[in-house]
């Protein structure tokens, strides 16, 4: 009988297997590992760390290029023992039949994050109604970093594996931003207190001040009507009587200076509890199954989301009613807070991240003017189209591009309807806000591809070619190795152009797998110099002293769609790989909303919104309410009890 259940538990063990455990795993504990697993990881890929088919679930963006490099004979190298025909197919069956198989809509488990830099600063901004901000001495010719002294003292935030700062998971808390916390607490305080806050302190008190008041003035009634207000502010929730009360138990009793400090102390302590420092800790529900976020997180993940700040006073007054959780209520919170000023942070914060425009600081850093008009102009135009119901194609292709004095020579005759700056006196050249232009007669102008800044920092065919190819149509390419020789120089008595010296570099077949890819996007912006400046234009051509060299722009996509011009491959963009760039416009949209890297059981959701904006031609306002309402950001996992209410 013994014998019978050993066989039994061993044959359950064996069936409960997943394809991936028993079939894929071995082959590549076999073949793979000495190059992707534990101490020697190339390529970043470690596949030691994918032991089941959970785990590579997790990873299953991976698994499109190890097919990929598989079915091209990439993998394993030459010099290492090729796998077998039927190994090679066991993988590529696997992936196609587990790509096939759906799967719906979870919501992930919780998991506390800190507020980023941003988040932080625009948090204390708007509960404090001031900001922190250092001396600055500023000037036209001099490079102006930013004034907060929030994102001067915090450590740079560095992006979690979604790709965004705002996914703090794993951004421990060290003594160092403990530290500084603690300063900025003081600081905030202090200010508070002082005279030129005199106005944000009675908003806080919910009372006029005389004007010859004085901090020792403050008076029990007018301490609890402080920190009364300010606790559910700074917690974005209300907060029960019990609770307030053992907060005011520390102000009982004092008068004058003594109770100054009592009220300073109850606030700082607000200020440095981890309740305030992390997202969705007092968030309520019950551990272990699926649920829906209560409201005051839903307000909570929507003000982050699209302010990058705590919710402001409508958002709170919905959450306790109730009534934030429907749809439409929903959708017109996403539509109020669009038409906000802080929505800016959409292009500020997440534009900027997610399409790298923060390399302008490097390339530029030493012209602020030149600086500011290139990269204002960039986020400006995305701000232009989160903001005013846009669809999100349009940034692809545009007829509507914003100016300054900065930028208005890359716009032709266009620049001509800009309305005259006022030029201050005695500065040669100044920072000037953009202005919106409509493009008429602009040649090679339209959408974000070919604007001067995004140019400027992609210079070359290569570079242009990989962000397009990573940023616009979300294609995952590793790193270079290490030993890419250089480009040959032309022959000797030849004048070769660097597209043809680079064939020879591209035969080899551990290139061409990528640049296959790369280049056709590259080289088709041949027609732009290193500045951003359409060398095909008839007006230069026309002005010409001597005949321009000819540039070759022609290319062919591994998927076989040819063109001659860069206007010819916008075109193939916006219609035939429509699909693919809306794709990585929903996943970039949605990872930063969620603050997290996506997991498999989101992709029904990127696939519905992906359907969805193709089809109807959405727009980038649907979009961000589609967000809204999608499950992962409106449904949880408790694992635990979160932190004590108390």
């Amino acid at each position: 009988m013994d014998s019978v259940r050993v066989f039994l538990f061993f044959f359950f063990v064996a069936t409960s297997l997943s394809a991936f455990e028993e079939k894929v795993r071995p082959i590549l504990e076999k073949s793979c590992l000495k190059c992707h697993g534990g101490k020697k990881v190339k390529g970043k890929v470690d596949f030691s760390r994918i032991l089941t088919e959970k785990d590579a679930d997790a990873n299953f963006e991976l698994w499109e290029t190890v097919v990929e490099v598989i079915e091209a004979g990439e993998m394993p190298p030459e010099d290492e023992t090729p796998l077998s025909e039927a190994d090679r197919k066991t993988i590529i069956t696997w992936h196609q039949e587990r790509s096939q198989t759906s799967i719906e809509a979870e919501a992930s488990v919780f998991k506390p994050r800190r507020l980023s830099g941003p988040e932080y600063r625009n948090t204390l901004r708007s509960l404090f109604g001031f900001d922190l901000e250092v001396a600055v001495a500023k000037a036209e010719q001099t490079v102006v970093s930013d004034s907060s002294l929030v994102l001067k003292l915090l450590p740079t935030d560095p992006p979690g594996e979604s790709g965004f700062i705002n996914d703090t998971h794993r951004a421990r808390l060290s003594p160092n931003i403990w530290d500084q916390y603690l300063h900025l607490g003081n600081a905030a305080l202090e200010k508070l207190f002082s005279k030129s806050s005199r106005k944000q302190l009675s908003d806080l008190m919910g009372e006029p001040l005389a004007d010859d008041w004085q901090p020792d003035d403050l008076l029990q009634q007018q301490a609890e009507n402080l920190i009364r207000n300010f606790v559910p502010r700074a917690l974005r929730r209300p907060v029960s009587e019990e609770q307030l009360s053992k907060i005011l138990l520390g102000i009982t009793g004092k008068e004058g200076v003594e109770l100054l400090a009592a009220t300073k102390f109850e606030l700082k302590a607000i200020l440095m509890s981890p309740r305030f420092l992390y997202r969705g800790l007092l968030m309520k529900g019950e551990p272990g199954r699926q649920q829906a976020v209560d409201q005051f997180e839903l307000a909570e993940r929507l003000s982050y989301f699209l302010w990058e700040d705590r919710p402001d006073d409508e958002l709170t007054r919905l959450a306790i009613a109730g009534s934030l959780g429907n749809e439409k209520v929903l959708n017109a919170q996403v539509t109020r807070m669009l038409a906000s000023p802080k929505a800016r942070s959409l292009a500020g914060s997440f534009g900027t991240q997610w399409l790298g425009i923060n390399s302008l600081d490097e390339l530029v850093g030493k012209d602020p003017i030149r600086h500011h008009a290139l990269k204002t102009q960039a986020t400006d135009f995305l701000n232009y189209l989160f903001t005013e119901k846009r669809p999100v194609m349009e940034l692809i292709d545009s007829k509507v591009t914003f100016v300054n004095q900065g930028t208005s020579g890359f716009y032709g005759k266009d620049r001509q309807r800009m309305k005259r700056y006022p030029h201050a006196k005695g500065i040669e050249r100044q920072r000037t806000p953009h202005q919106k232009l409509e493009l008429r007669h602009a040649e090679g102008r339209g959408g974000l591809l070919t604007m001067p800044g995004i140019l400027t920092m992609n210079q070359g065919p290569i570079q242009r070619g990989t962000w397009m190819l990573r940023r616009i149509l979300g294609v995952e390419i590793g790193d270079p190795p290490a030993d890419t020789p250089p480009i040959k120089a032309s022959p000797r008595g030849k004048n070769l152009t660097f597209r043809e010296r680079f064939e020879a570099h591209r035969s080899d077949t551990s290139c061409a797998r990528c640049h296959e890819k790369i280049d056709p996007l590259g080289f088709a912006l041949e027609g732009y110099d290193k500045n951003g400046q359409f060398l095909l234009a008839s007006d230069r051509k026309k002005n010409a002293k001597q005949a321009p060299r000819k540039i070759d722009t022609s290319g062919k996509l591994p998927s076989g769609e040819a063109f001659e011009t860069f206007a010819e491959l916008k075109e193939i963009l916006l219609t035939k790989k429509r699909e693919p760039i809306v794709r990585n416009i929903v996943e970039q949209t949605l990872a930063y909303a969620l603050c997290r890297k996506l997991v498999r059981s989101d992709q029904a959701v990127v696939d519905a919104l992906t359907k969805d904006l193709c089809e109807n031609d959405g727009t980038w306002e649907i979009l961000f309410q589609q967000i809204a309402n999608s499950l992962p950001f409106r449904e949880t996992i408790i694992e635990s009890v979160n932190i004590s209410h108390e």
